[in-house]
């Protein structure tokens, strides 16, 4: 969602580097994933298709800081219905 951004700290040898990957527009989403020794944040489209991507070594990865977006009053966080799940 537009506004949705993550902060990614880095150990750069004794400093520590910040870097952010924001959603810019409408309908993107930011998401991370951890594979292979990297952490890798992505700007996406509705569609899945990837605008922009940041990757970084894991093992120099202090911290990852998501911020999702102010959702409006009333509406539900994304993947939380408030329902308890039957059985």
């Amino acid at each position: 969602m537009k506004g949705d951004n993550v902060e990614i700290v880095i150990d750069a040898g004794g400093v520590t580097k910040t870097y952010e990957v924001a959603a810019t527009r409408a309908g993107r989403r930011v998401e991370v994933v951890n594979r292979r020794g990297l952490v890798e944040v992505s700007e996406l489209t509705r569609g899945g298709v990837a605008v922009r991507t940041a990757r970084f070594m894991a093992s120099r990865v202090v911290a990852v800081v998501e911020h999702p977006a102010p959702r409006r009053p009333g509406q539900e966080p994304a993947g939380r219905s408030g329902r308890a799940s039957p059985g």
